[in-house]
């Protein structure tokens, strides 16, 4: 068989039946093996003379060698690129994971997982940081067949070998973390899967560009075209391209043109700018490039769901900068908005124009850009963890920003100035806005640090109208001057959210009587809900700061209204941006999730929800307590609830049959209520100084101070509404001993008890002692007519709402309550607003303030 196969074989594939030799002959000794190799040459070189004499079995395992050659010469070489044999390795370790799920071998898809995921990082960097559709894909089809499998696992009794098991167990982890990372991809795919990856097709396969003719350049022009590399660009015709001053409004033209159509290469638009700007000769061409440049880079991130780099940010920083000093050093050019474009490329325009118009004026917006780098700016930051330095560094670009806000201030108010002009009111206002935003919420001592930096790098020959160089490093007057010219000059939107960050910034500088009466002459609670959802946030933020301004001034009832709207709600993540709270059987769609996170404000903007928390709780329960007791001691009076989530928390402490030393703030404050509750406010002090909480606010030592002199006082009620059943006279000195509080401070809580009808007793001056009374049982008749007066009430009440409700309207909220900002007496009792209490009935007025949060304690 061997010679058969030998005798007219060619030389071409003598390796190819050596091996088929080797194999069905290995037995054979090398005597005949030699023989055989020497009749093979022989014959070889007998086929070679006569090579068309071939016959019987080789004439058809062989061709021609005129045929071969033409097949090679037929034959094209492809050539890959490394990216393109990578995407290829992913497709394969695609396919083998396809294969095993059909068979459901997760150990082999468990290994080829970990194979993928050990590609997709250089395919991402390749894709300039997108990561592959492809992956997206597996990945989701991946999950559902796992969660598949997994309920056939529950139902079926058949049960998977251990090594299987062990596989899918493992791929239940890693698809966890993996879809947790890629959460947005995977929700987009599952919504269209179609269209999906539609869209990756066109982006993984751009039609092939066509090859272009090769043009030869002359010497002269080789030489004059050539860098310092001996290198020189060409186009995609060969030709040599040359960026010279008079070529620069051609090549904006093409980018112009270029601009939004798909596959345009964004970064080779920017090199190309770069380029023209170190080109440029005037003044002018300087201002086309860079506005053109700053819009481009712009454009890279053009998608809600991705931010701008550090990088191309910082780039688009310098070159805003460099825009504003080629137009502050040049007067007889300006960017304004709605001006019209130069349409002739040919020629340079003349600078300033021969008709005495003004200034030559280019189209673009300012205010439009420092805008866009703000939110920019915000944009990373949300997607930054801030607990690490890289946050700490990228929040050092503030400075900078806020240098450019400054100085672009500066500018849109000398467009103003301009009667030629007639430039728009609305930029001055859009770059304030910014402005105060940046301010409102730090400190003074940090705003007048900023200010400073900022003043530094103006040069000093500019200065601002509305506030002069030398007065801004008072903050109280810079943030009161720039609300007042926005009272002033601007409306809607805009006017009430300056409103709102100077309320804020008195409230955080404990300011707390301004604040208050600026919210509640503003009137933004009636209104707040016809306001878009950013503006309704930064009221949230601004009641929420009030708030906490009452209680470090010590006024625990107004602390705890103004609180009582946002922490009553449970959502003070949602309500103040700082954060997502699913709620349990909460439908929410992905569209609306993301809108949510697009609103999430950076971390050095938040307030601190574990101290709003401590703050509420506290508050109720210096108000709470001493209500518990009174209603507890006087049946008749009607049950009110000033804090329902305190009053749950306080019901769910008191069911536990074992209650271990406190843990968290909540713990501390329900221990401190069943200490003050039982009389023991010594032991309800130490509770809530003990919170580590209160080191974060300013003053610390003072306001524990402040806490224990209330504990004291509120102790003191809750020992008279509990025990004045039992006594018949009480000395004051003896409540002065136990409370450690001045006979003069016990007779004056006494006092108030009484005037208010919360306590049925009389006040002894000459003996110092209390003389109880003690209460006549009320006839039928007159239960009856109680009755009849609770019901009529609770009537009027409810048709109140229902019309507040349909008016959207709480201007009535305190009238229709009657004393309600009291505590005590049927009707209401106390009312703690500085200004008295109210009795029975209480005839107290107020504005409400987001349902009479602060208009309660003001008297009218």
């Amino acid at each position: 068989m061997s010679r058969f196969f030998a005798a007219d074989s060619s030389s071409e594939s003598s390796s190819e039946e050596e091996e088929l030799y080797s194999e069905g002959e290995a037995e054979k000794s090398e005597e005949e093996s030699s023989s055989e190799e020497e009749e093979e040459e022989s014959e070889d070189e007998d086929t070679d003379d006569e090579d068309t004499g071939k016959t019987g079995a080789a004439k058809f395992l062989k061709g021609d060698a005129s045929d071969e050659e033409t097949d090679e010469e037929d034959k094209v070489t492809i050539v890959k690129s490394a990216k393109d044999k990578r995407f290829e390795a992913l497709e394969g370790t695609i396919r083998l994971i396809e294969n095993a799920e059909k068979i459901n071998d997760w150990a082999v898809i468990s290994t080829e997982f970990d194979n993928l995921n050990r590609q997709i990082p250089t395919l991402t960097r390749e894709r300039d940081g997108k990561v592959p559709k492809l992956y997206i894909k597996t990945i989701a089809d991946l999950e559902t067949t796992m969660l598949e499998t997994m309920e056939k696992q529950k139902v079926s009794p058949k049960k998977m070998n251990a090594v299987n098991t062990r596989g899918l167990n493992a791929m239940r982890q890693k698809l966890r973390k993996i879809v947790k990372d890629y959460s947005k991809e995977v929700e987009a795919y599952r919504e269209n899967p179609e269209a999906y990856m539609r869209e990756e097709i066109i982006e993984e396969a751009p039609p092939a560009p066509k090859r272009p003719r090769q043009h030869f350049l002359s010497a002269a022009e080789a030489i004059e075209g050539a860098d310092n590399e001996g290198f020189i660009e060409v186009d995609t015709k060969g030709r040599p391209v040359r960026y010279t001053p008079e070529s620069i409004l051609k090549n904006l033209r093409t980018i112009i043109e270029a601009r939004g159509r798909k596959g345009t290469d964004r970064l080779e638009s920017i090199r190309t700018m770069e380029k023209l700007l170190d080109v440029a000769a005037t003044d002018y061409q300087k201002i086309r490039v860079l506005l053109m440049l700053i819009s481009t880079r712009f454009d890279l991130t053009s998608g809600t769901g991705t931010q701008m780099t550090q990088e191309q940010w910082k780039l688009a920083e310098h070159e805003f900068a460099t825009l504003l000093e080629v137009l502050e050093s040049n007067e007889d050019i300006v960017v304004i908005e709605g001006a019209e474009e130069w349409e002739d490329d040919e020629k340079q325009p003349q600078i300033p124009p021969s008709d005495d118009s003004g200034p030559f004026k280019i189209p673009g917006s300012i205010a439009s850009f420092i805008e866009r780098l703000d939110d920019e700016l915000t944009r990373s930051l949300q997607h930054i963890d801030p607990h690490t330095a890289e946050y700490v560094d990228r929040l050092r670009d503030e400075t900078a920003l806020y240098t450019n806000i400054v100085r672009s201030q500066l500018y849109v108010e000398g467009l103003r100035k301009n009667p030629k002009l007639d430039a728009s009111q609305d930029s001055v206002n859009r770059v304030l806005m910014r402005r105060l935003e940046h301010i409102y919420f730090k400190p003074s001592q940090v705003v007048a640090i900023l200010e400073e930096k900022a003043w530094e790098t103006i040069p000093a020959e500019l200065d601002s109208s509305i506030m002069p160089r030398k007065d801004s490093t008072n903050t109280g007057a810079l943030v009161q001057t720039i609300c007042t010219y926005l009272f002033q000059h601007s409306e809607g939107i805009i006017r009430s959210r300056a409103m709102l960050c100077q309320v804020y910034y008195l409230a955080l500088h404990d300011q707390y009587f301004r604040a208050r009466d600026m919210m509640l002459m503003s009137h933004l609670q009636d209104t707040i809900n016809n306001f878009d959802v950013n503006t309704q946030i930064l009221f949230n933020r601004t009641l929420v700061q009030v708030g906490l301004c009452a209680f470090r001034a010590g006024l625990v009832y107004e602390a705890q209204n103004s609180l009582q709207e946002i922490c009553g709600s449970n959502r003070q993540k949602e309500l103040l941006a700082q954060g997502l709270q699913m709620q349990r059987y909460s439908q929410i769609s992905p569209e609306q999730e993301r809108l949510e996170r697009q609103r999430q404000l950076p971390f050095h903007m938040h307030i601190n929800l574990e101290l709003l928390e401590c703050v509420y709780l506290t508050c109720s329960m210096l108000l709470e307590i001493p209500l518990l007791a009174q209603v507890g001691s006087s049946p008749d009076i009607r049950k009110r609830v000033i804090s329902k989530t305190y009053r749950r928390l306080l019901e769910y402490h008191e069911r536990q049959i074992f209650t271990g030393p406190p843990e968290n703030t909540r713990d501390h404050v329900m221990q401190a209520s069943k200490a003050l509750a039982a009389g023991e406010w010594k032991k309800a002090a130490d509770f809530i100084n003990s919170i580590k909480i209160w080191e974060l606010m300013a003053g610390s030592a003072k306001i524990k101070e402040m806490l224990s002199e209330q504990i004291q006082e509120e102790g003191l009620r809750t020992y008279l509404f509990t025990y004045a059943p039992f006594y018949d006279t009480l000395s004051i000195s003896t409540l002065a001993s136990m409370f450690e509080l001045s006979e003069r401070k016990v007779s004056a809580v006494v006092s108030k008890m009484i005037s208010h009808e919360e306590l049925a007793a009389a006040l002894d001056q000459v003996n110092s002692a209390i003389l109880f009374r003690r209460g006549v049982e009320l006839s039928r008749l007159q239960s009856l007519a109680l009755t009849l007066s609770d019901k009529a009430s609770g009537l009027i009440e409810s048709n109140e709402k229902t019309l507040e409700q349909r008016t959207a309207g709480t201007s009535n909220a305190f009238e229709r309550e009657g004393g309600r900002g009291g505590r005590g007496g049927r009707g209401g009792g106390r009312g703690r607003g500085g200004m008295g209490r109210g009795g029975q009935g209480g005839q107290r007025r107020g504005q409400g303030f987001t349902g009479g949060a602060l208009g309660r304690a003001i008297q009218a």
